[in-house]
């Protein structure tokens, strides 16, 4: 029996948080990608708290014009300062069961540049 687009996803979902977790110093850095946007949060797992939050959605980045990879990499850039003013250097990468292709290696490497550790 095969597996639908999105059981195959949260099979390796679980896979990959079953390895990660985040704590307040090393947050998870969780990326969630729709057909029309993208998100990204830090996420302290040991108190169940988000840290900062960027999205497509943001005003700044959603007026813009470009790609939806262009946009990810304007999301990355963002979470990247976000996460350095709230003294945040560095993270961990949960791609969230996604392939690290297109958008979502897009946002990564975005926010390497601009300062993030993972």
């Amino acid at each position: 029996m095969a597996f639908s687009k999105i059981e195959r996803r949260n099979k390796i979902k679980r896979r990959i948080r079953g390895k990660i977790s985040g704590s307040a110093d090393k947050p998870r850095m969780s990326v969630f990608r729709s057909n029309k946007q993208i998100s990204v949060q830090l996420i302290d797992d040991r108190n169940h708290t988000t840290i900062a939050a960027a999205s497509s959605k943001v005003k700044d980045i959603a007026s813009q014009t470009g790609t939806k990879t262009e946009k990810a990499a304007m999301v990355g850039k963002l979470i990247a300062e976000r996460a350095i003013a709230a003294g945040i250097a560095q993270v961990v990468f949960d791609r969230n069961g996604y392939l690290y292709h297109g958008r979502v290696k897009q946002l990564a490497d975005a926010a390497r540049e601009a300062g993030l550790k993972f």
